[in-house]
Formats: C-alpha cells, sequence, structure tokens
C-alpha cells in the first residue's frame, strides 16, 4: 500500500520513500540536486533522509549515492527565493562519508555551478535569450552569487568547449560571479583584526572569504607545498598538527568548537612561477583535496592579493583595478578575475568571477530506506 504527498512530490511506501533527485557533477565535485520541497521541513528528518540517501555512515557509501569521498558527498538544496534581489536559495549540505553527520556551516563553490542549470530546468527561473543570469543567495554563508548558464534558444545546454583541471573533456562554461563572499560567516574577513598571527608557533592567516579558512606556508611545515595528495595524506603528524590548529582557528574565528565541523578549512600555500600565481594545498579537512574547492580558490586569491597576510610573500604590490590570479592544485589550476577597489582601509576585493562546468548525470527517483 502506498499514497502520494503531492506537496513534496515524495511516493512512501511500506519499504522505500521514493523522492525526485537531479545527479550533477558541478565543478569537480558531484552530488544529488533537490527542491526543498522535495524534502523533509524538519531539519533532523531531513538530515537522517540525506544520510541514507547517500549512503552514510559507511566509509565506501555503497548503499546510497556517495562516492566514498567528501568530493562526491556532497547535496544541494534550492528554493525558490524571497529575497528581491536574488532568484533562488541555495543550501549546501557536506555529507560525511563515514560518520552519521551533516554540515550545513561551508559552502561548495563546486556544487553552486548546478544551481543555474538546476534552478531554470526546474522551472524557478525563465531562461533569457543565449546565457541567462540566475542570482544565487547562499545561504549558508549569507552570500549573493551570480551564475551566467548558457542556454541557446531558451534552454539550458551542457555541451560545450570549456574545460576546467580535474575535470576530463569539455562542457558548457558556468560564470560564476563572487559579489560579496567576504566576512558573511564570521562579520570581517580577518575575524581577528589580524592579517597574520601565531599558532602552535606557526605564522597563520585566518580569513573568511567565501569560506573560513586558516592558511599556512608549507615551509614552515617543513613541507615543498607541491606534494601531491597522496603523500600529504599519509603524513600522520603533519595532519594531526594541523587539525589541533585548525580547531584553535576555530575558537579565535569565532566559530566555537569545530571538531564536527568542516570548517575553518586549513590551506598550505607556497610560490608560484610568477607574482601573479600561488599553489595551494586546501584541506577537506581530513584530506588533502585532489584539486581545489571554488570557495576556497576564492579566499585563497582574496589573501594573495591582500597585504600583510602569508599569503601575500609570493604576490606583488597591486593597484585599483581587474586582476587575474592563477590558483594551482594538484589537478591543474584554477583562474580568477579579481576586482580591486580602494577604500578608507586601503585596497579591498568588490568582486571575483571565475568559469566552472557542469554536467547532468541522471534525473528520475531517488529510493531511501524508510528506516531513515
Amino acid at each position: 500500500m502506498q499514497f502520494i504527498d503531492r506537496k513534496k512530490c515524495i511516493i512512501i511506501s511500506s519499504m522505500d520513500t521514493k523522492l525526485p533527485c537531479v545527479l550533477m557533477r558541478g565543478g569537480t565535485s558531484r552530488g544529488p540536486y533537490f527542491l526543498a520541497e522535495w524534502l523533509p521541513a524538519d531539519v533532523p528528518q531531513r538530515d537522517r533522509l540525506l544520510l541514507a540517501a547517500m549512503g552514510s555512515p559507511h566509509e565506501l557509501q555503497v548503499d546510497g549515492l556517495g562516492g566514498g569521498n567528501t568530493l562526491t558527498s556532497k547535496v544541494a538544496i534550492v528554493s525558490r527565493s524571497t529575497r528581491p534581489d536574488c532568484d533562488v536559495d541555495y543550501l549546501f549540505a557536506q555529507v560525511s562519508p563515514d560518520q552519521a553527520l551533516v554540515d550545513t556551516r561551508p559552502n561548495c563553490g563546486n556544487m553552486l555551478a548546478g544551481v543555474g542549470p538546476f534552478a531554470i530546468e526546474q522551472g524557478l527561473v525563465n531562461a533569457q535569450g543565449e546565457e541567462t543570469r540566475v542570482r544565487i543567495f547562499n545561504v549558508n554563508t549569507r552570500a549573493r552569487v551570480d551564475a551566467v548558464v548558457q542556454t541557446p534558444g531558451g534552454r539550458v545546454t551542457y555541451a560545450g568547449s570549456a574545460s576546467i583541471d580535474g575535470v576530463g573533456g569539455t562542457a558548457a562554461p558556468v560564470k560564476l560571479n563572487f559579489l560579496d563572499a567576504w566576512g558573511t560567516v564570521t562579520g570581517s574577513v580577518f575575524p581577528t583584526g589580524k592579517r597574520q598571527e601565531m599558532i602552535d608557533d606557526l605564522a597563520v592567516t585566518l580569513i573568511d572569504a567565501a569560506m573560513p579558512m586558516m592558511m599556512v606556508a608549507a615551509s614552515s611545515l617543513g613541507l615543498k607545498g607541491t606534494e601531491m595528495p597522496a603523500e600529504l595524506d599519509m603524513n600522520s603528524d603533519m595532519l594531526l598538527r594541523l587539525e589541533m590548529m585548525r580547531r584553535e582557528a576555530g575558537f579565535r574565528m569565532g566559530l566555537g568548537d569545530v571538531r564536527d565541523s568542516v570548517t575553518p578549512k586549513p590551506v598550505l600555500l607556497s610560490p608560484g612561477q610568477t607574482t601573479d600565481q600561488i599553489v595551494s594545498r586546501y584541506f577537506t579537512p581530513k584530506q588533502c583535496h585532489k584539486s581545489h574547492a571554488v570557495t576556497g580558490a576564492i579566499g585563497v586569491a582574496t589573501a594573495f592579493l591582500t597585504e600583510g597576510t602569508v599569503a601575500s610573500r609570493f604576490s606583488a604590490p597591486r593597484l585599483p583595478g581587474t586582476h587575474h590570479v592563477q590558483v594551482f592544485h594538484p589537478s591543474g589550476k584554477i583562474d580568477i578575475d579579481v576586482d580591486l577597489s580602494i577604500g578608507e582601509k586601503g585596497l579591498s576585493i568588490t568582486s571575483a568571477a571565475l568559469i566552472r562546468t557542469v554536467r547532468k548525470i541522471m534525473e528520475g527517483d531517488l529510493y531511501v530506506p524508510s528506516r531513515a
């Protein structure tokens, strides 16, 4: 026996819950996209459903959509926005592969890339000519990002010639314009009021720029900064020290006890070949990212262009205007155009833009065990 709850588009039987789902790759991440109305309004119930949907907690997530890695255990929840300057609201959820934990404190800029196409195809935003701008409010960080989606003939296209490092093949570009991603989580770009300070006798920069992060020069840990993720993940002493520093950083940034949170993110930095390049190793936080988070790249670029940070030693003095920054990561690089303006406190970043690609993998019904 079964009945249909048409308001939430959920079919409930004695065995399973069936709900609509769109599985997408966004940038270098992957996960299911849901309309908020498809999910329970009660947060604990929603989180139990998401854990079951992804197959967590299990290191391989074999009983769900997850891929046994934090990069493939992400969820995007989208709804029509009530804000006059935004079209849709986007709530990101990081589902732990091996713990019964759903964290909605961070943001994911890679999954963000799929929000625009998803919103258009679900009827939340009307396509406008060859390109459609979707104004997105990120609920996690309280920031606005504009996504420019390719819509030739009034329909979303995923085919194109754009490529990003960390993903094979090409696809249509999605341009992401970060408009107010600075200090939105903690209230300040530099929550402690310092651009550089000491934790465990190491110089760090604690920054809230698209994502709360703790940045440290790789050389201060005896590293080159160009090590690959597998090598860094085997360095248990370094990982333990980095985690203890991250927890202290969380307290200093006003985030409280972050042992069960993925923010702030630890980042190791080293110089690139030019003063427009910087090398980053971004942690998720237990493992080194095999490529790089988009939000993390925005934060790295912000620190890189801001005098007095641990990243600025690899840069050069800047003037107001648009600056092109390349953030190198284990799979390649991310190119970012950053706008600097002059104000009472000197130079500050007003916007940052980059390109991601998206692919819709599957659209259909997801079955979740009723025990969830």
